[in-house]
């Protein structure tokens, strides 16, 4: 039993120890998504943002479009028409982590969105946080 006590509590050091560097990797990515959150609320607030699959095509077509945010569930077919309109337009486009539900919470309404256009940034610099080569 003395024996098995040992074995047990090294088991826990040592799980405890490989498990500390996960733990950052998930804080760093939290911090992360909360800062463009953050971000995004601010442009919410004081710039101008197009929500939805259709306007924010119609923002890529006429080169209004700054940023495009697309959420992690959005269907592949659109999700590569997107990029492809947004590479001829040279507007940045951001994969935003969490689903179309946490998108749409994240810009402060309470519907779902899984594509969201960014024509005007306002008091954010979310477009150089997440695009440095196009600002």
């Amino acid at each position: 039993k003395a024996v098995l006590g040992i074995r047990s509590e090294r088991a826990v050091c040592l799980l405890s120890s490989s498990m500390a560097p996960a733990e950052k990797v998930t804080k760093k990515k939290k911090n992360t998504s909360e800062n463009i959150n953050a971000r995004l609320a601010l442009v919410m607030k004081s710039g101008k943002a197009v929500l939805g699959y259709k306007s924010t095509m119609k923002s890529l077509r006429q080169g209004k479009a700054k940023l495009v945010l697309i959420g992690s569930n959005c269907p592949p077919l659109r999700k590569s028409e997107i990029e492809y309109y947004a590479m001829l337009a040279k507007t940045g486009v951001h994969h935003y982590s969490g689903n179309n539900i946490a998108l749409g919470t994240a810009c402060g309404k309470m519907f779902r969105c899984s594509v969201l256009s960014i024509t005007d940034p306002g008091d954010s610099d979310i477009v150089r946080s997440i695009n440095p080569e196009s600002a």
